[in-house]
C-alpha cells in the first residue's frame, strides 16, 4: 500500500492471511498431524479491567475436539467443537460454589475449510463471534453477561494450551491447521515459540483431502477425517473401503428344503423391532422369517403370490405392494414403533398399519427359510426358494457365513441345506425346449430360443401360418395346438361334405356358426341324426330355419325346437347366422339365433332342448344338402361352418402341407375336392339384354338396365318416353326412343327443372343493386350515378332564387343573375 509522509514515499505490505512481518515474509500457519500435540503459551499479568481475548483461524473435519484452553486452577475458558458446532465454555472452580457459562453457535464449522473465529472475556461480558465466513443475516455471534465479582481473572488466565486441554489425553486433541493466533490482540508466530512449549506441531498445513482418491468402493461415502477417511457403506457392502460384501445364503437349491435356525443370545433394550434383507426369488410363496418366544410366533414374514405378507402377534396382516418374485434383488424392511409397523420395499414403496407393540427378547428364535417341520411351513406356502443376503434384526446382523470384518451379529444355530453364494438351478437339464428350441439358462429360470416357427415358453406352440400350410387360395388360422385353413366356398346342386368328429372333443358344443349367400328357397344347409337326437339348419321359402332335439332318449319331456329368421336370406346377399344355446352351460336351454339385421330382435325359441355334443364322434355331419338326389342341395356360397367353436374343414389331408395337430378337430371324409371362392353361374354371357339394355350380374340372378324408350326384364317392350311426365315445367314430346320438353317461361333444362334467373347476368354497374321482374330486371343505381343501367354519373344539384321565389339547377348547373335561369355546363341546356 504506498503512501506519503513528510515529503517521502513509501509502502507498507498488507499480508494475506497465514502470513505476517513488513514483507509478510513471516508464516502464521501451524498444524496438529498427530495425537496429543499442543502448543503451551504464557502471557503478561493483565489487570483487572482488561479484555482477555483469543483470535485465530482453523480448518479440521473433526466433528468433536478442542481448540484452546485458557486458564488452569480456579478458572477455564475453553473453546471446542461439539457435533461440528462452536462451544465457548467458562467455568469457575472449586466446587460446590462453582459457576459457569456456555455460549454456542450454530454453524457447521467441521467442513475443512477455513474459519476465524474470536473468543472475548471482559468486565461483566463473554463474547463468542464467528468472523469469516459469516453471512449477512446469519447468527455469526453470542453474548452471556457475567456477575459481577463471580470470577477473579488476572493470574488464572496467563496459561494458554492450544490444541488439547490441560488434562493432556487425545481423546478431545485438535486435528487440523491453524493461522494467524492472537492472544490478547499479540500475534504469536511459530518461529518465535520455545521449543518447549511446543510438541507435535509443525509449521505449515500440507494437509490433502483423503478422500480424493476414491477408497470407498461400491458406492461407499468417504468422510474425510484429517489423518485418515472412513467409509460409509451402503448395505450390504462392509470392511474399511466397502471391498467386502456379506455371504449370499442360497435357499432351495435344486428344490432342496432349506432353512437356518438362530437364538437371540443378549437382552436388547428396545421398544422397536427393525428387520430387513436383501432378498430374491421366483417363487411366488415361501417362509422368509418367522420370529417366536417361549409361547408364541409374534411376527411372521412370508411370499404370496409373489408379494410380502407380514402378520404381527397372529392378529393383523399386511400385505406389500410390490411384486418381488421378478428374479431381481430386492431391499425389504418391517420396522415396529409405538404400536405402528411399517414396511418398506426396493426403497421407495412403504404400507403401514397399527399393531400391538412387540420387542425382542433374549432366547428368542428366528427361523429363517422355513421351519422344522415341513407340514407347518406349508401353511406359508412352503419352504423359501431364493437368496437371503445382509439379514439385519435390529442393530445385529444374522451372518449365515461369518466375515472376517469385526461386527455385531449372531450365529445360525442350525442351518439345512443353506449355501454360501446365489448360485442358479440349472432349469436347462431337464431340456424344456420343445420343437428344437434352445434352452439359455437364466437366475433360477429359462428362456427358450424358438425356430421361427414356433412360440410360447416352451416353443410348445407352433406358428403352423409361417409354413403357408394352406393351400394358394385359403387364410391360415393359428390355433393354440394346431392351425385351420379358412375360406369361401360354393356349392352346386350336386355337392354334399361329409364329417365326423375325430372323437377328442371335450368341450360342449353349444353353437353354430357360418356366412351363406345363395337365392335357393329351399335347401338343407347341415344336417345330422343320431337315435332321436338330430339337427338340421335349412332354407324353407327364402327363410333360415333351426330344427333341433337333443337329449337322453328316455326323456320324454323335450320337443323339437324350431327358429324361423325374421328376414329371407335367399336374396343373394352375404348374411351371417349365429345359432347359440341361451345357457351354454346347462343341460337343456332355449336356443337363439342372432339377428341378421341391426334393426331385428333376436329370436328365441319357445321351448328347450340340449346341445350339440352327440356331435363328438361316429355321427356324420352333412354339409350342403342331404345326399344325392334329394332335392335340397344347396346352391350358392358358405363359409367355414363352425360347431361350437371348431372348424368344419373344407380340405382333406391331401390337399394341405401338414398334419392338423389340434386335439380337438372335424375330419372331413369327403374325397371330392370343394371349389373355393364365391362364384355364381354365369348369367350375363350372352348379354339377355336387348336394344342396348347393361346386363348387371347380381349371383345367380340378373338385372337390365335399359335404354331410354325400352322396359322389360330383357329391355324387350318398347315404352311412351313421356308417359312418366319427365318435365316437370314445360310440355312433353316424344322423339324417336326419346323426348323433348318445351320449358314455360321462366324455366330451363332438359326437364325443365331450372328456374331461369333473370339477375344471373345482369348489367348493372357501379354498384347498381339487380331487381328481378318478370322475365327482366331493372337496375337500383347508387346516389352518384344513373341511367338505365348506371353507367353516367349523378351531377351536382344547386338551389337558386330567394324568400319570393326559388328554382334548382340541374346536373351542375349554377344560378344566375338572370331572373330564373341557369348557367349550364357544356353539353347541357334549358333554363333548369
Amino acid at each position: 500500500m504506498p503512501f506519503l509522509s513528510e515529503g517521502v514515499h513509501g509502502y507498507s505490505c498488507i499480508c494475506q492471511p497465514g502470513y505476517t512481518g513488513s514483507y509478510c515474509q513471516t508464516p502464521t500457519v501451524f498444524s496438529f498431524e498427530t495425537t496429543g500435540g499442543f502448543l503451551h503459551l504464557q502471557t503478561p499479568l493483565l489487570g483487572a479491567e482488561t479484555y482477555f481475548n483469543i483470535t485465530l483461524s482453523f480448518r479440521t473435519v473433526l466433528k468433536n475436539t478442542l481448540l484452546f484452553q485458557r486458564g488452569s486452577e480456579g478458572v477455564t475458558l475453553s473453546l471446542e467443537l461439539q457435533e461440528t458446532h462452536l462451544l465457548l465454555d467458562l467455568r469457575s472452580d472449586p466446587q460446590p460454589n462453582a459457576t459457569s457459562w456456555t455460549l454456542t453457535l450454530p454453524q457447521d464449522v467441521s467442513d475443512g475449510e477455513w474459519h476465524t473465529v474470536e473468543a472475548v472475556l471482559g468486565v461483566g461480558t463473554l463474547l463468542l463471534q464467528l468472523l469469516e465466513p459469516c453471512q449477512d443475516g446469519d447468527n455469526c455471534s453470542a453474548t452471556a453477561q457475567l456477575e459481577t465479582g463471580a470470577l477473579e481473572l488476572e493470574s488464572a488466565l496467563q496459561s494458554t494450551i492450544v490444541g488439547r486441554s490441560d488434562e493432556g489425553g487425545g481423546s478431545g486433541s485438535f486435528i487440523g491447521c491453524m493461522r494467524d493466533l492472537f492472544v490478547d490482540s499479540q500475534l504469536m508466530v511459530p518461529e518465535d515459540w520455545l521449543s518447549s512449549s511446543v510438541v507435535n506441531v509443525e509449521q505449515g498445513c500440507s494437509h490433502h483431502d483423503r478422500c480424493l482418491s476414491g477408497p470407498c468402493e461400491n458406492l461407499g461415502k468417504c468422510v474425510n477425517l484429517w489423518l485418515g477417511y472412513q467409509c460409509l457403506c451402503l448395505r450390504p457392502y462392509v470392511g474399511q473401503n466397502c471391498a467386502e460384501e456379506y455371504v449370499t445364503a442360497r435357499f432351495g437349491q435344486e428344490d432342496s428344503a432349506s432353512y437356518a435356525v438362530f437364538t437371540i443370545t443378549d437382552q436388547l433394550e428396545s421398544d422397536t423391532l427393525y428387520l430387513s434383507m436383501f432378498l430374491r426369488t421366483r417363487k411366488e410363496s415361501g417362509l422368509l422369517v418367522l420370529l417366536a418366544n417361549s409361547t408364541t410366533e409374534y411376527l411372521k414374514m412370508w411370499l404370496e403370490k409373489g408379494k410380502l405378507m407380514v402378520q404381527v402377534n397372529n392378529l393383523k396382516t399386511l400385505m406389500g405392494k410390490t411384486v418381488v418374485n421378478n428374479g431381481e434383488i430386492h431391499f425389504v424392511g418391517i420396522t415396529i414403533k409405538e404400536g405402528m409397523m411399517t414396511l418398506q420395499e426396493s426403497d421407495h414403496e412403504f404400507r403401514r398399519m397399527d399393531v400391538q407393540p412387540v420387542s425382542l427378547q433374549f432366547e428368542d428364535v428366528v427361523y429363517v427359510g422355513g421351519l422344522l417341520d415341513g407340514h407347518e411351513t406349508s401353511a406359508f406356502g412352503g419352504y423359501f426358494k431364493g437368496c437371503l443376503q445382509d439379514l439385519q434384526l435390529n442393530e445385529r446382523k444374522l451372518e449365515f457365513f461369518p466375515l472376517d470384518a469385526s461386527v455385531m451379529s449372531y450365529r445360525p444355530d442350525r442351518m439345512v441345506d443353506v449355501t454360501p453364494g446365489c448360485t442358479s438351478d440349472d432349469s436347462c437339464s431337464k431340456n424344456p425346449c420343445q420343437n428344437g428350441g434352445i434352452c439359455f439358462s437364466l437366475w433360477d429360470d429359462f428362456r427358450c430360443n424358438c425356430p421361427p416357427s414356433t412360440k410360447g415358453q416352451h416353443c410348445e406352440e407352433v406358428r403352423w401360418c409361417e409354413l403357408t400350410p394352406c393351400p394358394p387360395q385359403a387364410t391360415c388360422r393359428t390355433l393354440k395346438q394346431g392351425y385351420e385353413c379358412i375360406s369361401n366356398v360354393t356349392f352346386q346342386d350336386n355337392t354334399t361334405l361329409v364329417y365326423h368328429g375325430n372323437g377328442l372333443i371335450s368341450r360342449h358344443l353349444a353353437s353354430i356358426v357360418f356366412s351363406i349367400r345363395t337365392r335357393k328357397r329351399n335347401a338343407a344347409v347341415l344336417h345330422a341324426e343320431s337315435g332321436s337326437d338330430f339337427v338340421t339348419v335349412s332354407i324353407q321359402d327364402g327363410f333360415l330355419v333351426l330344427e333341433l332335439l337333443s337329449g337322453p332318449s328316455s326323456s320324454s319331456s323335450l320337443s323339437p325346437v324350431t327358429l324361423h329368421s325374421p328376414r329371407p336370406v335367399a336374396d343373394g346377399e352375404w348374411h351371417v347366422v349365429e345359432l347359440s344355446m341361451a345357457s351354454p352351460w346347462a343341460n337343456y336351454s332355449q336356443w337363439i339365433m342372432v339377428p341378421l339385421d341391426e334393426k331385428d330382435e333376436p329370436t328365441i325359441s319357445d321351448g328347450m332342448t340340449g346341445n350339440l355334443d352327440f356331435l363328438r364322434e361316429s355321427v356324420d355331419i352333412l354339409l350342403g344338402g342331404l345326399g344325392p338326389k334329394s332335392g335340397w342341395n344347396l346352391i350358392g356360397c358358405l363359409s367355414n361352418v363352425e360347431i361350437g367353436g371348431i372348424v368344419l374343414p373344407y380340405y382333406g389331408p391331401a390337399e394341405v402341407r401338414f398334419p392338423r395337430t389340434q386335439e380337438e378337430k372335424f375330419n372331413k371324409l369327403s374325397e371330392e375336392p370343394v371349389q373355393t371362392g364365391c362364384v355364381g353361374e354365369v348369367v350375363c354371357e350372352p348379354n339377355p339384354c336387348l336394344h342396348g339394355g347393361i346386363c348387371d350380374d347380381r349371383f345367380n340372378l340378373f338385372q337390365c338396365f335399359c335404354l331410354p324408350g325400352w322396359g322389360g326384364d330383357h329391355c324387350e317392350l318398347n315404352t311412351n318416353t313421356c308417359a312418366s311426365n319427365p318435365c316437370q315445367h314445360g310440355h312433353c314430346s316424344v322423339q324417336d326412343l326419346s323426348y323433348s320438353c318445351m320449358c314455360e317461361s321462366g324455366y330451363t333444362g332438359t326437364n325443365c327443372e331450372v328456374k331461369v334467373d333473370v339477375c344471373a347476368s345482369h348489367e348493372c354497374v357501379n354498384g347498381g343493386t339487380c331487381l328481378r321482374g318478370f322475365n327482366s330486371y331493372s337496375c337500383l343505381c347508387p346516389d352518384r350515378f344513373t341511367g338505365p343501367y348506371c353507367k353516367p354519373p349523378k351531377l351536382p344539384v344547386s338551389i337558386c332564387g330567394d324568400e319570393q321565389q326559388n328554382y334548382t339547377c340541374f346536373n351542375g348547373g349554377n344560378c344566375s343573375d338572370t331572373n330564373m335561369m341557369c348557367d349550364c355546363l357544356p353539353g347541357f341546356s334549358g333554363h333548369w
